[in-house]
């Protein structure tokens, strides 16, 4: 049962421990930021973190559906219950949260109407389809992110023609997110956006670009979208302010011959990406 434990410990991360770059991001935000209001902001958010952390208690009231991205070396043979564990795994670190209550009772329609109320244990919340992907090397690894409904609610994927220019597929972006960042509330934001052939392909993209994306460590184009959200003064909460995003992750696939290209844009609310990764060996997997 060790891959089943780690998997428990990394949704238990993930829901309850900001990561350095995110720290980071803040204290360089209090530091930057002239609204004394946003500055208050800041400072809740930075001690609700350090309370979460301490007291291994979920850094937000939605505790998040669990979406799991694993890396599988090329050189590895999978035991055969090894998905079972990393669900069993999920279904443990749910519990142990606790995280909220979610998952939904009934049929297909009834799920949909939500008229058979919820299940009271929140290890019912069954995780998203898992992705994969085949990396070198023996090992594995598995990512684990917890992602709101607040940030669901103001995702899109779509279509942009691009004119052969990126600078028109990114300033679609901007033009999109400027629309829906003042009303997703929990500001400041990441925005995670993916760019691929297929909406799929796009949507698993946004995916890898939460679960690898570093505020310390920014692209050109990724600096970009930071500072054309920082310029619309939306600010922490909305309530006004220079930091309205931390910062961006874009993670670009390959693409087609086409005029079009996918985009998949997610606004990451203040607590977000809340992720963890945990590194497997291959000798980890050979007692089972």
């Amino acid at each position: 049962m060790e891959i089943a434990h780690l998997v428990k410990n990394a949704v238990i991360e993930a829901s309850t421990t900001f990561r350095e770059d995110q720290l980071d991001a803040y204290r360089q935000a209090l530091n930057d930021e002239t609204n004394e209001n946003t500055k208050w902001v800041f400072e809740l958010l930075l001690e609700n973190a350090d309370i979460a952390k301490r007291e291994k208690v979920p850094l937000c009231d939605d505790t998040g559906i669990p979406h799991i991205y694993i890396e599988i070396g090329n050189e590895v043979l999978l035991p055969s219950c090894f998905f079972q564990e990393i669900r069993s795994g999920v279904e443990a670190g749910l519990r142990a949260l606790p995280a909220r209550p979610m998952a939904v009772h009934g049929n297909d329609i009834e799920r949909i109407e939500q008229s058979k109320g919820l299940y009271d244990d929140p290890g019912k919340l069954v995780p998203a389809p898992f992705l994969m992907d085949t990396v070198p090397g023996e090992g594995v690894r598995i990512h684990v992110l917890m992602l709101g409904g607040g940030p669901e609610i103001r995702s899109h994927t779509y279509k942009v023609f691009h004119k052969r220019d990126h600078r028109k597929v990114f300033g679609d972006v901007v033009t999109w997110l400027r629309s829906e960042v003042p009303m997703l509330g929990c500001t400041p934001c990441i925005p995670a956006i993916g760019i691929g052939r297929t909406h799929f392909e796009a949507s698993s993209l946004m995916l890898k670009a939460m679960a690898y994306g570093d505020l310390n460590r920014q692209s050109e184009t990724e600096n970009f979208i930071t500072e054309s959200l920082n310029s619309s003064m939306i600010g922490a909460l909305g309530i006004g302010g220079s930091v309205t995003a931390l910062g961006s992750f874009i993670k670009v696939g390959p693409q087609r011959a086409s005029g079009v290209r996918i985009v998949c844009v997610r606004p990451c609310c203040c607590m977000e990406p809340r992720r963890s990764s945990v590194y497997l060996p291959s000798k980890t997997m050979e007692g089972y």
